[in-house]
C-alpha cells in the first residue's frame, strides 16, 4: 500500500477510506453537540415556569440561564466544529469520511441554525425587565372584576 502523499489527493491509511477513527470521532461531535442544544433550547422552555409563584415575579431562574447560555455554546460549538472539518477536508482533497457522515454532519449544522438564533433570543429574553411591569399579578385582576 502507498502511503506517500500525492497532490491534490489524501494519503491512504491503513484504516480504509472512511478516513482515521479520530477525524470519524470529531464528525460525530457535531450531531451530539446540536443534539445537546436542543435538549437545552426544550428545558429552558420547560423552565419559564420558575418566573412566577404565587403571582410572585421571581425573575429567571439559575437554571434557566444555564440552559440558555450552555444551549447556545453547544449550538455555536457544533457550527464551528462543522466549519472547521469542512474547512479541513477542502484542503486535504477529497473527502476521506463515508457519505452517511458527510450527511449526518451537514443535517445536523442545518438544524442547528434555527435552534441558535432560538437561543439567541432565549438568552436576549433573560435579560428584559418584569413584564408585569412590577405589579405581580395586576394584570389578571380586571379578568375577575367582570
Amino acid at each position: 500500500m502507498d502511503t506517500s502523499p500525492r497532490p491534490g489527493r489524501a494519503p491512504t491509511t491503513a484504516n480504509g477510506p472512511a478516513g482515521p477513527p479520530v477525524r470519524r470521532r470529531r464528525a460525530l461531535l457535531v450531531p451530539l453537540l446540536a443534539a445537546a442544544s436542543a435538549g437545552l433550547l426544550a428545558a429552558r422552555a420547560a423552565f419559564d415556569s420558575d418566573t412566577f409563584q404565587h403571582c410572585h415575579y421571581l425573575g429567571p431562574s439559575t437554571r434557566m440561564h444555564v440552559a440558555s447560555w450552555a444551549g447556545l455554546a453547544c449550538g455555536l460549538g457544533a457550527l464551528l466544529l462543522y466549519a472547521v472539518l469542512r474547512r479541513a477536508a477542502q484542503r486535504s482533497g477529497p473527502a476521506g469520511e463515508a457519505a452517511w457522515l458527510r450527511w449526518l454532519t451537514g443535517v445536523s449544522a442545518l438544524l442547528t441554525l434555527p435552534v441558535v438564533v432560538l437561543l439567541v433570543l432565549s438568552a436576549y429574553w433573560l435579560h428584559t425587565p418584569d413584564p408585569s411591569g412590577g405589579y405581580d399579578c395586576s394584570g389578571l385582576h380586571p379578568w375577575g372584576a367582570r
